[in-house]
């Protein structure tokens, strides 16, 4: 299962956090959500890592 760690309303922001994620070896997913005026990505990853990847990201300027 997959859970939304983090959203950020552009695609460059969003391929910036998963990058990061990768870095420390997390599985991490984007979903695009909303319309087109209105459109926002979720970083997502497995339920199990979310701690971690929260930690990353604050370590982080996310």
């Amino acid at each position: 299962m997959w859970a939304i760690v983090y959203m950020c309303h552009s695609q460059s922001d969003a391929e910036s956090a998963k990058r990061t994620l990768e870095k420390e070896g997390l599985l991490v997913k984007i979903r695009k959500v909303g319309k087109e005026e209105d459109k926002a990505y979720e970083i997502l990853v497995p339920k199990e890592e979310i701690e971690d990847a929260h930690e990353v990201l604050s370590e982080t300027v996310y």
